[in-house]
Formats: C-alpha cells, sequence, structure tokens
C-alpha cells in the first residue's frame, strides 16, 4: 500500500524543504500528549511538562485531542494556498492560517475528531445536512469534548479559529519560542543538505535522503510514499514542498487532500532503539499480524480509539468480520478495549507494539 503523488512536469527548482514553526508546534504538542509515540523525547517532555504555568497546562490537558491521536492539516494551512510555503516565524505561520476559508479550516479541523475518508473529497459541512449529522455521530462516539469541540465548529467557525490561535500563541510564550530557536538551526541544515542534494544529485537521491519509505519512480512521474493507507495527489501548480521535522519521528505524513497541494512532512531525528520481543510473544503477535487487514487496523488503533462500526465503515467490512480480527489482535496482546457510554472502543497498545522492534512501529505510526 502507499501514497502515490503524480509530478509530471515538476521542475528541481519547484522542489522546496522548508521548516515550519507551526508544524513543528503541532508536533510538540503531540509528543507532550502522546509521549509513548516518541519514547526518546520523554525527559524533554517531562521537563516541559514541570516548568508549565498550571493554568496553560490544564488548557493543553483539556485540548489534548486535538494532537494526540490526530494530525490534522490545519497545522499546514500554506498547502491550500497557490504557491503557498511556511513562515518564518509562528506568527506568519499563523497568519496563512488566518487566509483559510472557513470551509477549508472546517474541514481540516474535522480531523480532529472525526474519522474521514481522507482521500475522498468530503461534502462541505457547514452547507450538507447530512454531513453535519455524520460529523456529530462520529464525534460522539469519541467521547464528549469532540462532540462538543465539533458542535462549536461548525456552528462558529470563526470563534474556534480565534480560540486556537490565542491558544497556539500562549503555547509559544509558554514553551515553543524556546523550542524552535533550538531546532531551528538543525532543521535548517537539513534543508540545505536536501536542496544541496536535489540540486547536485537531482529529486531521487533527496527523496531518498527524505526517507527509506519515499521512492521516485522516473518511468511514471510518481513519489511513490509506503504507508498502510492507499492515496493519490497530483502537483498542479508546479510546486513541492518537503517540511523537516525534529521533533515528529518515526511519524512521516503525506498530505494529499484534495484540493491542497501535496507534502511531505518528514523526520530528521535518529531512530530510538527498542529492546526485542521474547520468542513466544514475537511468535503470537506476528501470527496475529499476518494479515493485512489487521496491519490497517492497527494503523487506525495506534493513533486513536475506534468504534467496531467505525473501523468496519472505513475498512468497508461487516462489523461481525472486523469483531474477528480484533479478536485476534487482543488475544495476542496487542489490543486494549474500554467503555464510554454505550460505545466499545478499541485501542493498540504502543507500549507493547514497540517491543515488536522499531520498523513496525513505525509503519504503522508512519
Amino acid at each position: 500500500m502507499s501514497v502515490r503523488i503524480d509530478i509530471a512536469g515538476l521542475r528541481p527548482e519547484g522542489v522546496s524543504v522548508v521548516p515550519s514553526p507551526l508544524a513543528e508546534l503541532c508536533m510538540a504538542l503531540h509528543a507532550l500528549g502522546e509521549p509513548g509515540h516518541h519514547p526518546g523525547l520523554r525527559g524533554w517532555a517531562t521537563e516541559v511538562t514541570d516548568g508549565l504555568d498550571p493554568y496553560v497546562a490544564d488548557r493543553m490537558c483539556e485540548a489534548d485531542f486535538l494532537w494526540r491521536s490526530t494530525y490534522s492539516d490545519v497545522f499546514l494551512p500554506f498547502a491550500a494556498l497557490p504557491g503557498g510555503l511556511p513562515g518564518a516565524t509562528l506568527a506568519e505561520d499563523l497568519d496563512l492560517l488566518d487566509k483559510l476559508t472557513d470551509e477549508q479550516f472546517v474541514d481540516a479541523a474535522l480531523e480532529f475528531t472525526c474519522l474521514l475518508r481522507y482521500a475522498f473529497q468530503a461534502p462541505n459541512h457547514l452547507s450538507s445536512q447530512e454531513g453535519r449529522a455524520r460529523a456529530l455521530e462520529v464525534a460522539a462516539s469519541r467521547g464528549q469534548r469532540q462532540l462538543r469541540f465539533t458542535q462549536r465548529l461548525l456552528e462558529d467557525p470563526p470563534s474556534v479559529r480565534a480560540w486556537l490561535r490565542r491558544f497556539l500563541e500562549d503555547c509559544d510564550a509558554a514553551f515553543f519560542s524556546d523550542v524552535w530557536a533550538r531546532l531551528r538551526p538543525q532543521l535548517a541544515a537539513d534543508a540545505r543538505h536536501k536542496t544541496e542534494l536535489l540540486r547536485r544529485k537531482g529529486l531521487a537521491e533527496a527523496l531518498a535522503a527524505v526517507s527509506p519509505a519515499v521512492r521516485f519512480e522516473a518511468g511514471s512521474g510518481r513519489i511513490v510514499v509506503d504507508k498502510l493507507i492507499e492515496g493519490h495527489a497530483t502537483v498542479t501548480d508546479g510546486r513541492l514542498v518537503l517540511v523537516p521535522t525534529s521533533l515528529g519521528r518515526p511519524h512521516l505524513n503525506v498530505l494529499h487532500r484534495p484540493g491542497w497541494q501535496p507534502l511531505l512532512h518528514y523526520p530528521v531525528s535518529v531512530p530510538e532503539p527498542v529492546r526485542p520481543a521474547s520468542v513466544e510473544q514475537l511468535t503470537l503477535r506476528m501470527t496475529a499480524l499476518s494479515h493485512p487487514v489487521r496491519m490497517r487496523i492497527c494503523r487506525h488503533l495506534a493513533r486513536s480509539a475506534y468504534t467496531t462500526t467505525e473501523l468496519a465503515q472505513v475498512h468497508g467490512m461487516t462489523a461481525p468480520e472486523i469483531s474477528r480480527h480484533l479478536g485476534v489482535l487482543k488475544k495476542a496482546g496487542l489490543v486494549t478495549t474500554r467503555r464510554r457510554g454505550r460505545y466499545v472502543l478499541h485501542q493498540l497498545d504502543v507500549a507493547v507494539v514497540a517491543r515488536l522492534g522499531s520498523d513496525f512501529l513505525e509503519g504503522v505510526l508512519r
């Protein structure tokens, strides 16, 4: 499975490697909210959390569902703008966020609370009653915070936009400005290195340096990214942007939203070694993961908890079929289950998966 980006006619000078402070702030918030995805950052996360003002810490905790399990395209707003590039400062990136239409903002922000079929053009949720009802139904299965956020987002997008900007500015003042000052030279150096590779050795070499999961197929004029999803996008304005992240490993994000320019958001840090599993654990768990459907289920459950019905809808299967696959994963100790009201939610145990090895963990989190 893969995400494919058609780049026919793209010239080398149309490829830009540019860090984004807003994208890095989102990764910082994700690492603080979900340290299990980033074991190498636990010391940093503890230091930041311990130093936060209690008021800011409470606000971050209340809003952590926005970035704990999902990376929304809201944090890459320049991709929705013609010829757009990230800003040099967080304020500039936030100004780009303000330039999104309400429809663009809502469509991207619903990733926070709804399991949307990313590769397909969604209805305008601000005008489609069916789309609104479906978004609210899915958000309700996520929890009351997600439902309240979705209701407010659909009823009053400007207030949510203003709230999000103020919150991100407060995070910048509380901790991120110092983080960005430390990380920006590293990201700028990586951007220069990739740009030099592009100039001297071509796109294929530059993409190979981005990640072993990325390759350029010269014959078809496509970039192919190895992911546990299927997706397709086309470069339409002669520009492709690569955005390096220091805090984001192991996540390799490919923006391929309809109507937005595709881009690669790739990690530059070095992976941390993990402890191998026992032979008994490895045998049982790898047997459970031998089915491609269960691999794809794990990709969703690595990011958030989902109901059987939601998984059935996104995979185009019946609920009993999904239940059988979940039963195998639970028997292997890879999936946990909890009840929230009338909903039963399933989630991947990332700590257990990490013991299988970094290749598999990076695969489901990529």
